[in-house]
């Protein structure tokens, strides 16, 4: 099981936090570091000092690390036309020596857009889709050729389709819970399906629509990586394990039942029960950015257990 550490910059956190949450990320061994794509907080939270934007932040820290892997869970297909994005993605997977993976999801947020005045259209699954076959496609052409591409929402012609990335392919990870579609979007595009704080009765049956899509579309299952995310919090005993969950707004009995919380063992069994559910790689969401013990923990009592 690989553990990622996933962060929500847009509830209050400038580059230096999350640089120092970075750098721990790769000290204490854990697999990646993964931030949030918004600009708005949500909640009770200011936000304060303000929004950092996803791809400026891991464009930093592709430089200020040299280990971990480095993305967006996720990217919201309506904050940047696909040519942009594919040019940014390649480039910070050039600063970081092939260490990006890039999340895109169709985008949730609409007050979010409001305030920063980007457009919100009513029906955004169809920009999802034309994202994803455009920025795989200018990724993969080969250089020296020219990419087009005519869709509803896109059009492209004759792009010189650079720069590229250091990876090919770079790893694209679609995640969310409709039953159909984004299944079929993950079997065609990603290398990652990834459910975000999901009912834990349901992951099997997410799971299970996206190994589907992948047999109906003649490809292997077992070709894609399965994940989680889930927010946690993990005390050396009951009493942190409170304090922790109150920093963030929780409380014990509803963290431990929709995510991975309570002490190490609790947090290691959680982990564990979603590796029987088909999972091989779990996001840890961490809100409380200051506290940089909070990871200490989870990688000394925590890790050892669920890694191999």
């Amino acid at each position: 099981m690989q553990l990622r550490i996933f962060t929500e910059p847009q509830q209050g956190a400038s580059y230096d936090d999350l640089l120092r949450v970075a750098q721990a990320t790769e000290r204490l061994g854990f697999d990646a570091f993964f931030r949030s794509d918004h600009y708005l907080a949500m909640g009770s939270s200011s936000g304060l000092p303000g929004p950092t934007d996803a791809w400026t932040t891991l464009a930093g820290l592709a430089r200020e690390t040299s280990r971990i892997r480095l993305g967006t869970l996720v990217s919201s297909a309506t904050f940047r036309y696909p040519g942009v994005l594919a040019v940014q993605v390649a480039q910070v997977d050039q600063m970081s020596g092939g260490r990006v993976e890039l999340g895109l999801g169709s985008g949730w947020f609409e007050r979010e857009h409001a305030a920063y005045g980007i457009p919100f259209p009513p029906k955004r699954f169809g920009l999802l889709e034309e994202q994803l076959a455009i920025v795989t496609g200018l990724w993969s052409t080969p250089s020296g050729s020219r990419f087009d591409f005519q869709g509803e929402h896109y059009t492209l012609r004759d792009s010189p389709a650079l720069p590229k990335p250091v990876q090919q392919p770079v790893p694209v990870i679609v995640g969310g819970n409709g039953p159909r579609r984004t299944p079929a979007l993950a079997a065609k595009y990603a290398a990652e399906y990834n459910t975000s704080f999901p009912p834990k009765d349901q992951i099997a049956d997410k799971f299970g629509n996206v190994r589907k899509a992948c047999e109906d579309a003649g490809r292997d299952p077992d070709s894609l990586v399965y994940s989680a995310a889930m927010v946690a919090v993990c005390g050396v005993d009951e009493k942190e394990f409170e304090r922790r969950a109150a920093a963030i707004g929780r409380e014990p009995a509803e963290v431990r039942r929709n995510g991975l919380a309570g002490t190490p063992q609790e947090v290691v069994d959680g982990i564990n029960a979603l590796r029987d559910l088909g999972a091989s790689r779990v996001y840890l969401q961490i809100l409380d950015l200051s506290d940089l013990d909070h990871l200490e923990l989870i990688a000394a009592e925590v890790a050892p257990h669920v890694t191999a």
